[in-house]
């Protein structure tokens, strides 16, 4: 049934039809670890039921392309065994995603999907005939469509589609993995502009939010182990004494030890210039029409080394912007009625995860 729909959507790809269920898996999966959540719908409202982590080691998985099938395969086949998993919506990489915006005249429009599979190759580098594209409305006048169209090679989506195949787990949806996280960290209905920073173990995604619509998204080799790497260089300790330090100094210049400030800035500052670019372009790059960008409001911090203390405050005095840690229960759950089993650190990593298994139950 999979390999019919390939042309069907993109950023819900292979929809299954609505059927009565009570939980909804989020499976996120990363070069260095896949993180699973369930949701629950109760009478007292959307729970957190299963949840965890699960380490894949080096060399399987490469920024977001499977290298190892097998070893892959052996990971969820345990997964599914030991968690009993069935089915789950799961993200996809925006390494491996192109995104752009596209203007069509109506007049003498038949075929939306045609005349952008027409203008594809405008676009990215792979061919029409290789790529799989979904897109979503921007705007619309009397005279043009604005869309901002996604698209992905075929051949990795049908990767993704014969792993899960082999582990007898069903494949609800891939989803983009920046519209799981924007899912979860924005008010839905909210309507306005956000950057969104997912600081992660490895790698930081940037996203830019406008309209409920993931705009713009991009990769940087920054994460927490890159600053674990620089202290124990720095101090000549080992990896996990460094990030010991790291948790309990963080960017705070007033500490008996102010030698790793001076450390985590370094890598930090490289992050921040990384965000004053696309902050900058995204306000200053005009539409064909010679229209400006609606501004972003505040920047979202999320992923599991975004709570670096001191590191919000960083990027707002820096940026002279709005930067706020991401509340990711803003659409699931009124955490002064209930706490979930999951602390605020650790949540903020499951953000795309919380996303994906949040679809389930965010009807359009």
């Amino acid at each position: 049934m999979f390999m019919n729909s390939l042309d069907k959507s993109f950023f819900r790809f292979f929809p299954i039809p609505k059927f009565l269920s009570i939980s909804s898996f989020g499976l996120d999966m990363g070069d260095e670890s896949l993180k699973f959540l369930e949701l629950i719908d109760t009478k007292n409202g959307l729970r957190v039921g299963r949840h965890g982590e699960k380490v894949i080691p080096a060399g399987i998985m490469e920024s977001g392309k499977i290298k190892d099938s097998k070893r892959m395969e052996q990971i969820l086949s345990e997964l599914r065994k030991e968690i009993g998993i069935k089915s789950v919506r799961v993200s996809l990489p925006e390494e491996q995603v192109y995104l752009f915006q596209l203007k069509l005249e109506k007049l003498g429009l038949v075929n939306v999907r045609e005349s952008i599979e027409l203008s594809l190759e405008e676009h990215i580098p792979i061919t029409a005939e290789d790529a799989i594209f979904d897109y979503e409305i921007i705007s619309e006048d009397t005279k043009n469509l604005e869309l901002q169209v996604a698209a992905i090679p075929k051949n990795v989506i049908e990767s993704y589609l014969n792993l899960f195949k082999n582990t007898q787990i069903k494949v609800q949806s891939f989803e983009l993995e920046a519209q799981a996280i924007a899912r979860a960290v924005v008010k839905k209905d909210d309507l306005e502009t956000y950057m969104i920073v997912d600081f992660g173990e490895k790698r930081t995604g940037i996203f830019i939010l406008s309209h409920g619509i993931v705009m713009f998204a991009s990769t940087l080799d920054v994460g927490g182990v890159m600053l674990n790497e620089m202290i124990a260089k720095d101090f000549k300790i080992s990896f996990i004494e460094a990030e010991k330090m790291k948790k309990k100094y963080g960017l705070q210049r007033n500490t008996e030890n102010k030698e790793i400030f001076s450390v985590l800035l370094n890598s930090v500052s490289i992050l921040r210039d990384e965000l004053v670019k696309h902050f900058l372009y995204w306000h200053t790059h005009k539409d064909e029409e010679g229209k400006n960008n609606p501004p972003i409001k505040k920047i979202i911090l999320c992923g599991g080394d975004s709570n670096l203390i001191g590191l919000s405050d960083y990027f707002s005095v820096s940026m002279k912007s709005r930067v706020e840690m991401a509340n990711v229960w803003i659409n699931i759950v009124n955490t002064e009625n209930y706490v979930p089993d999951i602390n605020f650190k650790q949540a903020l990593s499951f953000a795309a995860a919380l996303g994906l298994a949040l679809r389930d139950f965010d009807s359009d």
